[in-house]
C-alpha cells in the first residue's frame, strides 16, 4: 500500500490492549497478573498479528505485569520478535501521553506496536483514526475490550506527524484463544 499519489507505504500503528488480567486480593493494580482467559488469548493476539502481517518493527510496552506478559506471549507467537521498550508512562496513560511516546519512535520503524491499556488506547484509536474501513470506527467505540487490536495507517515523514484526525483505522480484531474442551 502507498500513499497518496503512488508514495511511500505508510506508517503503521498496531494497538494492543493487554490481556483479560486477574483481581488477585491485596495485589496492587500495576502487579496484576493475566488470568486464565488471558493466558490463552495474549498467543492468539500474537498469532493474529502474525496472521495479518502486523509484525511490528519496535513494540512500545506498559511496565504493568497484565501488560508485559501480553507481549511476552504474543511475541512468542513470531519467528523473530522485534525489540521492546517497556515504559512506566504508557501505565494509565491518556492521550497526550500515549502520543508522546509515540511521537519519539525513530523514523525507521515502519509498524510500532502500543501494548497498554484502556480508556487511554481506545481513546487514542478513536482520536487518531479520521476515518475507518467498514465498521471498524463503531466496533471500538462500542468497545475496546481485553485482547482487541486495533491497526492504523498513517502517512507522514515521521511519528510526529501522526495526530489526530490524520489515521485511517484500517481493521479491528478481539482474538480468542481456546481450551482443549473449546470447539
Amino acid at each position: 500500500m502507498t500513499g497518496p499519489g503512488g508514495g511511500t507505504p505508510p506508517r503503521r500503528l498496531v494497538v494492543l490492549r493487554h490481556a483479560k488480567s486477574a483481581w488477585p486480593q491485596g495485589v496492587p493494580d500495576h502487579e496484576r497478573p493475566l488470568a486464565p482467559r488471558g493466558l490463552r488469548d495474549a498467543p492468539a493476539a500474537g498469532r493474529a498479528l502474525a496472521e495479518a502481517g502486523h509484525v511490528p518493527d519496535l513494540a512500545l510496552c506498559s511496565t504493568a505485569v497484565r501488560a508485559r506478559r501480553t507481549w511476552e506471549l504474543a511475541a512468542a507467537e513470531w519467528d523473530t520478535p522485534p525489540p521492546v521498550r517497556f515504559d512506566p508512562r504508557l501505565y494509565g496513560a491518556d492521550v497526550p501521553e500515549l502520543l508522546e511516546v509515540v511521537h519519539e519512535t525513530p523514523a525507521e520503524v515502519g509498524t510500532l506496536l502500543l501494548v497498554g491499556h484502556n480508556p487511554g488506547l481506545e481513546e487514542l484509536v478513536l482520536d487518531l483514526a479520521g476515518e475507518g474501513r467498514g465498521g471498524a470506527l463503531d466496533e471500538v467505540r462500542l468497545k475496546f475490550p481485553t485482547s482487541a487490536i486495533a491497526v492504523l495507517d498513517a502517512y507522514g515523514p515521521g511519528w510526529r506527524s501522526l495526530t489526530p484526525g490524520t489515521a485511517l483505522l484500517t481493521s479491528t480484531t478481539v482474538p480468542r484463544g481456546r481450551t482443549s474442551r473449546e470447539p
